[in-house]
């Protein structure tokens, strides 16, 4: 999985899958032992796909939406820069660092944001 624009549609399909809101459709796209970081630095990494449903959990059901800026890829893995609206009050500008195996499946997450990258609209 390294041709760039296979990798452009995963991570496009990440964030539609996301906007929809549905934590175990956003959790099925990473495999059975990915690692998640978000944010970076906060001290908790969730191993497995369970693990990451639950993190998902936490957006299930709020209103979402969700915008890719920009893109790179290279290899397996790819980085991104996404703006994340939650209920049209709030925006996150992410950096994410994704790397995916063979079939197209989320092997690891790292997403880099603070409290600087908050807008309250």
């Amino acid at each position: 999985m390294s041709d760039a624009l296979d990798l452009e549609a995963l991570v496009n399909r990440y964030l539609s899958t996301v906007a929809a809101g549905k934590a175990a459709d956003v959790a099925a796209l990473y495999a059975e032992d990915a690692t998640l970081e978000d944010p970076v630095g906060c001290g908790e990494v969730h191993i497995g796909r369970q693990a990451i449903e639950g993190f998902y959990k936490t957006i299930e059901g709020a209103e979402v939406s969700s915008e890719l800026l920009e893109f790179r890829a290279g290899g397996s893995e790819a980085a991104f820069l996404f703006a994340l609206t939650v209920a049209g009050a709030m925006r996150i500008d992410v950096i994410e660092v994704m790397t995916f195996n063979g079939d197209g499946l989320v092997t690891s997450m790292k997403a880099y944001w603070g409290p600087e990258n908050v807008t309250q609209l």
